[in-house]
């Protein structure tokens, strides 16, 4: 579908790779196959795998973007709170299949799907915005504030904590962590599962169960474009 993301289906399971360099860097080219890649999976009636490299799932936005005007800055990170917003009210189960790390932006795609699985391994994951002078976001608060542990949530967003794969499991960024050799094949036995759920109680259960997150984040994306990061 994209040399960004990459576009598998197999028994009704559409795997999504990401491949954007080192960091696997969130940039508008990413986002924009990302949200291509996510019409596809509606169309094919799909579960959704999300993985990205070995080592990595995503280092978070592009910098070069970030770091070249506030209007990019902010225009990206709308673009970036916006798939987030589409991730949590998909219609079908989505997986994150987390090979490594996942930092800032990497961490919220953790955040925005419906179960996570990382890998055993010396990996950070984590919201480190504040430690690279980033003011963090409403719509990311927002989000954080709904998905994370209360006993995590101010060490993450506030202080810029980073949590290894199994303490990232305490704080509510993954749901199980296996070994590295194991990862897709327990991510495509978790989506396997899923199949087997009915997907419009399934949608209609997710949407009111995230009505409020739902809410909050479209105020908070439209509060994020009138202030500086």
């Amino acid at each position: 579908m994209s040399d960004l993301i990459s576009y598998q289906l197999d028994d009704g399971v559409a795997t999504l790779t990401l491949s954007n360099g080192k960091v696997n860097a969130i940039s508008p080219e990413v986002i924009s196959a990302f949200n291509a890649a996510l019409d596809q999976a509606e169309k094919d009636r799909a579960v959704v795998i999300i993985t990205g490299q070995p080592g990595i799932l995503s280092g978070g936005y592009d910098l070069k973007v970030m770091t070249a005007s506030p209007e990019q800055a902010i225009e990206l990170v709308s673009q970036g709170s916006s798939l987030a917003r589409r991730l949590l009210s998909h219609p079908f189960p989505v997986v994150v299949a987390c090979p490594g790390h996942a930092v800032a932006k990497g961490a919220f795609l953790l955040l925005s799907v419906d179960y996570r699985i990382g890998v055993e391994g010396p990996f950070s994951i984590g919201l480190n915005e504040v430690q690279i002078g980033m003011t963090m976001h409403y719509a990311g608060i927002e989000l954080a504030r709904d998905r994370l542990r209360k006993s995590a949530l101010h060490r993450s967003v506030i202080n810029g904590e980073m949590f290894n794969p199994v303490s990232a499991v305490d704080a509510g960024f993954l749901d199980q962590v296996v070994k590295p050799e194991a990862l897709l094949d327990t991510a495509r036995e978790v989506a396997q599962q899923l199949k087997k759920i009915n997907m419009r109680a399934h949608k209609n259960t997710k949407l009111k169960v995230r009505k409020e997150l739902l809410e909050a984040l479209d105020k908070a994306i439209e509060l994020d474009k009138h202030h500086a990061l």
